[in-house]
């Protein structure tokens, strides 16, 4: 892999971070040349979701552990055992360090965070919940537990988060059953409500459904647009889409297709400021697309299959 130095990147230029799945791995990306860091080689316990504080100077990560059976190129195995976690890695390279303990929980997905507090927020895919956590691991918290409540365990298992903190909301995507069209996007309050635990919540809302199989989310800084990939079957799989965020009690409009024919798409990040997007998808490629008009630019392309991105201007 092609390497080349933060240095050398201009000041505010963006730097785009990526994970690799097979072998993992955690890298820094020049979206503009496509010149690639590598952080940290050699993961064994299969990364997926991350988020990057350049200030203090880690990558956060979540891993969703140790697979069933042996990974295969190609081939994604079962992960039935609870044994994912968040770790992180100095930007500057290094050997990652615990934050969330392995076996908290099951299959750790898409991260992202509350920069004013520092606070984590995952998804738990094989465990069917949504988690929270300071940054140094502390004050785990279960925000929503889907087991028994769909009708399928492949729909009640969660995927994608983002959270709107100004306004006190959590986004979080079900992707249903591979290609099944049964995904959806859900919403509740960022607190549970007085009274109530995880596992019977009622403030959730539905506000996308019947969806190929959503994955990954991202807000507008206005909390008022959503984003999200889908790697289920086209044409309206395989997808980067958008769409209006509803008001309180309303059901979502129908979702506008950005850009399409990805390879199973699976992360994202946006540069709102320059009106790009960043999508990587499980061929290992990463991909910056022009929101105004869906053009996509290939960025980058890693031997195996990449999840999560987080950009940073």
């Amino acid at each position: 892999m092609t390497t080349d130095s933060a240095a050398a990147q201009s000041v505010g230029s963006p730097r785009l971070y990526a994970l690799e799945l097979v072998p993992g791995g955690v890298h820094r990306i020049n979206p503009h040349d496509g010149t690639v860091t590598d952080i940290a080689l050699g993961i064994p316990e299969v990364p997926d979701g991350i988020v990057v504080d350049e200030t203090e100077g880690y990558a956060y990560f979540t891993l969703m552990g140790a697979p069933d059976t042996p990974l295969q190129p190609n081939v994604e195995p079962p992960f039935t055992h609870r044994n994912g976690s968040v770790q992180r890695v100095p930007l500057a390279g290094g050997v990652p360090q615990i934050v969330v303990p392995r076996g908290t929980f099951t299959t750790g997905k898409q991260l992202t965070t509350d920069p004013a507090t520092g606070r984590l927020y995952w998804c738990d895919r094989e465990g069917r919940g949504v988690y929270r956590a300071e940054r140094d691991g502390s004050g785990l918290t279960a925000l929503i537990l889907t087991a028994g409540q769909g009708p399928t365990r492949a729909e009640e298992e969660c995927v994608g988060i983002t959270v709107d903190t100004a306004h006190g909301w959590l986004y979080w995507t079900q992707k249903g059953p591979s290609d099944g069209g049964k995904g959806r996007i859900l919403r509740a309050r960022l607190e549970l409500p007085d009274g109530t635990s995880p596992g019977d919540r009622d403030d959730i809302e539905t506000l996308w459904e019947g969806l190929p199989e959503p994955i990954d989310l991202e807000l507008d800084p206005s909390g008022q647009v959503l984003y999200w990939t889908d790697r289920g079957a086209g044409p309206l799989g395989n997808t980067l889409n958008r769409a209006p965020v509803p008001p309180p009690g309303r059901r979502g409009d129908t979702p506008t297709i950005v850009a399409s024919e990805f390879h199973e798409a699976i992360g994202l990040a946006i540069d709102h400021a320059r009106g790009n997007a960043y999508v990587s998808d499980l061929s290992g490629a990463v991909y910056e697309i022009t929101l105004a008009d869906g053009s996509k630019r290939l960025v980058t392309k890693f031997p195996g299959p990449v999840t999560g991105l987080a950009l940073v201007l």
